[in-house]
């Protein structure tokens, strides 16, 4: 597996290897050794699953502590533009985002410790994205932070958005009194 940090610390690009023949592929896209040697030293203890229009745009999604989760994310039909927003308080990329493209073609994943809020948008109809959480889901923990903030100004690559009502009324990032 090919392990790769981008710009903003903790946010880590991961693309496994593909064994492809004439009856088709197998990949590892998990191996607790490899991910400890990286780094990740998260215990994943819940396995979530989308499926998602094209344009549809989730997120930007978080758990405070107690319940902060660390994600790992991938598509496995599809594909999306995914993002993460730093929002832990003393990091010097405080308010940043970063995004990557993650497809099933591509099969690249994304790691996203605790301190980020994190959604995407799906590019293609019936896009299916899975990650692994580090901690349960709290419905008392989640926040989140306006999808088009104009602070944060996420180019989500579509012109079409499909949000859900909650997205489209959660609050601003200058309003957010960050937990982390």
């Amino acid at each position: 597996m090919e392990i790769s940090t981008t710009p903003i610390e903790g946010l880590l690009i991961l693309r496994p290897r593909i064994f492809k023949d004439e009856r088709g592929s197998f990949s590892e896209t998990y191996n607790t050794d490899t991910f400890r040697k990286a780094g990740i030293n998260c215990n994943f203890v819940q396995d979530n699953q989308s499926v998602s229009h094209k344009n549809v745009v989730r997120g930007l999604h978080f758990q405070a502590p107690p319940f902060a989760q660390a994600k790992l994310v991938r598509v496995v039909r599809g594909s999306v533009l995914d993002v993460a927003v730093d929002i832990r308080k003393n990091s010097p990329t405080y308010g940043k985002y970063f995004s990557v493209l993650l497809s099933a073609e591509n099969a690249t994943q994304f790691f996203i410790p605790e301190g980020f809020a994190h959604g995407f948008v799906a590019l293609e109809d019936n896009t299916v994205f899975q990650y692994k959480c580090s901690n349960f889901y709290s419905k008392e923990s989640e926040g989140s932070v306006l999808w088009n903030d104009a602070d944060i100004n996420i180019d989500w690559n579509t012109k079409n958005p499909i949000v859900s009502a909650k997205d489209q009324e959660a609050g601003t990032f200058a309003s957010l009194n960050s937990p982390f």
